[in-house]
Formats: structure tokens, C-alpha cells, sequence
């Protein structure tokens, strides 16, 4: 097998699980072939540290943004942050935004509150948006068409877990799909998940880590943690699913997410 050429597409680098090995981590992943990875926000701090990370590391871009479950913590000064850290060189989208059910972090409003301010900077600003999704299809789905009607969507929806018929909505809104470790267990739970990779057009295939949780088969109860250089892991059971070699799939998902995130 030749050397992959491939690009985590969300890996949480600023994690306090990578403090004490984060060079190692990110040399490990380039001799895995692992060339780029963004590393996305998930509060005004750790958008700041993302930055920082990118500005520091040639293999690294970062995304900024709140996360639904930290938007009842955030303030009116934090969100002005964000908006101000678009203006960085190595910031190539805007998240990780979106809504969560799952958690009772945040009240719904407020989730939608701050899940509109990044659908309407990113189509102001021409950015990517990377979007969490967690139990709530139907309030993401309302919210993304709301956007749409505004004027075209850009971004993926982010370690997809959901129902074939949101992957439908998704790709019609005209985003791209993205599959972490979970897609590679092989438990009759995640057999629909399976299916819904199988089927995704080759054009807007994503592969990530979401380091540092969802550890892939076969490493999964081996480690606890996730990190970049685990993602051929997931690109080897995409390519499985799909019935085509590891290689191509590495080059498919390498070209969609510098298509999608304007990379050199």
C-alpha cells in the first residue's frame, strides 16, 4: 500500500487530554500520512487556542465558533471574539456550531440563538460551517433550511450519527458528510450508520477523528483516547463499505475537504 495523503477533518487538538504529548501527537499522525488537520473552536477560548495551534503548526488550520452545549456560558464579548478571529490566516471555517438534545447544557433557545449568528456570519463571510447535530434533526433541519432560503449553505455535518433520511436533507442542502470512529463498530446499532457511509455521493465524503473521543475499531476499549493518526482507520472501513481500495478513498476525501475548506 502507497503512503495515504489524508486530512482529519476535526480533531479537538486543544484538548487537555494532548497537553502533555501534542508534538508527538502531530508527528505520529504525519507519519501516518495524515498531511492537515483542523482543529475547531468550541468556546471563544479554545477558538483562541485553536488559532494558536495553527499559527504554530504547519499541518494544522483551525475553525472557531461555540458549541451549543457551551453557548449558555458564553457572553456578547465572546461571540465579538469569534467574529474577530475570522480575520486569522490559518482560520478556514466557522464551528463547531449546531444543536444538542442530548445534553441539558443549554436551553434550546439559546442553542438556536447562537446556531443562527453562524449560519448568518457564514454566508456573510463566505466560511465553512462544521455542525454538530446530536438528537435533534428535526430543529437542525428547520434551521438549516431557514439558512438556505437566505442563499446557498456551505459546510459538513460533522461525525455523522443520524438517520439515512437527515443524510438526504444534508446533501440536498448541498453540505458534506463526515464519518469519525463510531462508523467503524461493528454492533448491529451502528449497522444503519453503515449503510448511510456506503451511500454517500464520493463528491462529498469527509472522514475525521473528533479526537479525542470515538476511539475506531480495532482500538476501541484498547485506548481511551482518539488522536489524527488513528483516522486511516476510519478511511479503511469507508472504504469497505464502498467497495473501493483505501487509496482511493484517502485521495476522494483529501480533494473534498480542500474543496470544502479552501486549502492550499
Amino acid at each position: 500500500m502507497n503512503r495515504l495523503n489524508l486530512i482529519d477533518t476535526h480533531a479537538h487538538l486543544d484538548d487537555e487530554q494532548f497537553a502533555d504529548d501534542l508534538d508527538a501527537v502531530i508527528a505520529r499522525a504525519e507519519q501516518g500520512g495524515v498531511g492537515v488537520i483542523i482543529c475547531p473552536g468550541t468556546t471563544a477560548e479554545a477558538s483562541r487556542a485553536v488559532v494558536r495551534l495553527a499559527e504554530t503548526h504547519e499541518s494544522i488550520y483551525a475553525a472557531v465558533g461555540i458549541h451549543p452545549n457551551y453557548c449558555g456560558e458564553a457572553t456578547s464579548d465572546d461571540w465579538n471574539q469569534v467574529v474577530t478571529l475570522l480575520n486569522r490566516p490559518r482560520v478556514v471555517a466557522l464551528g463547531e456550531t449546531g444543536m444538542d438534545r442530548h445534553w441539558d447544557f443549554t436551553p434550546l433557545d439559546v442553542q438556536q440563538d447562537y446556531f443562527r449568528r453562524h449560519l448568518r456570519l457564514s454566508g456573510q463571510r463566505d466560511f465553512p460551517l462544521i455542525i454538530h447535530c446530536r438528537e435533534c434533526e428535526p430543529d437542525v433541519t428547520a434551521m438549516l433550511r431557514e439558512a438556505a432560503d437566505r442563499g446557498p449553505l456551505r459546510g459538513v455535518m460533522h461525525a455523522f450519527s443520524g438517520t439515512s433520511q437527515f443524510a438526504a436533507v444534508c446533501l440536498e442542502l448541498g453540505l458534506y458528510v463526515s464519518f469519525a470512529g463510531s462508523v467503524t463498530y461493528r454492533n448491529r446499532k451502528f449497522e444503519p450508520l453503515r449503510a448511510v457511509a456506503a451511500g454517500v455521493p464520493d463528491d462529498r465524503l469527509l472522514i475525521e477523528t473528533d479526537s479525542p473521543y470515538l476511539v475506531p475499531h480495532p482500538l476501541r476499549g484498547k485506548q481511551k483516547r482518539n488522536e489524527p493518526a488513528e483516522v486511516p482507520h476510519t478511511t479503511r472501513c469507508l472504504a469497505e463499505l464502498r467497495g473501493r481500495s483505501i487509496e482511493e478513498i484517502a485521495e476522494q476525501t483529501t480533494a473534498n475537504a480542500r474543496c470544502l475548506f479552501s486549502l492550499p
